[in-house]
Formats: structure tokens, sequence, C-alpha cells
């Protein structure tokens, strides 16, 4: 069966759609504050603790996006038998834990 992952599409509810949202506005201004700090020219590694913070941030973003993939997506394909996305599941976290 041919992957066709970049064609799927996911509804997300009001609720799931702003937090995602919110958090990505979040990392967003985090990073454009980095950037500013690179241009400033601050100390090394006051940047690196800010760079560090986005990734705590896009760790818990990628969480919660998961968590809500598991209980909607997966489950929903498990309860109609669609037995690939377990598959699916299984290559996505290899491709996050690299």
């Amino acid at each position: 069966m041919e992957n066709q992952c970049c064609h799927k599409t996911k509804e997300r509810s009001e609720a799931e759609y702003k937090s995602l949202i919110n958090r990505l506005n979040r990392i967003e201004g985090q990073v454009r504050g980095i950037r500013g700090m690179v241009e400033r020219d601050v100390y090394c590694t006051d940047i690196l603790i800010q760079v560090s913070a986005v990734n705590a941030a896009l760790n818990a973003f990628n969480k919660e996006l998961l968590e809500n993939h598991i209980r909607s997506c997966v489950a929903r394909d498990m309860r109609e038998g669609k037995e690939e996305t377990i598959e699916e599941l299984i290559m996505t976290l290899q491709k996050m834990m690299k």
C-alpha cells in the first residue's frame, strides 16, 4: 500500500486547534527573541539557555500533538481495523527520536 500521509488531513476541535496555535505562537515569539539576542550580540550562554527553552516548548508541542493523534486518529483507525496505522505510528516515532 502506498503511503498517503502527505494527503491526509485532520479536523481538530476548536480547543485543540487553539491550544496548538497558542503553543506555536509562543514558540515563534521565543525564536524571534533569540534572533534579537544574536542581533544584539548577547552572550552565548544566555542565547543557549533560550534555545533550550525553545526546544522544551517544541517537545511539549510534540507531546500534545502526539497524544491527540493517538487518542483520535490512531484509536479510530484501530476500531476500523486499519492495522497499517500502527506501522505509520512506529515510523513516526522512530523519525521523532533521531
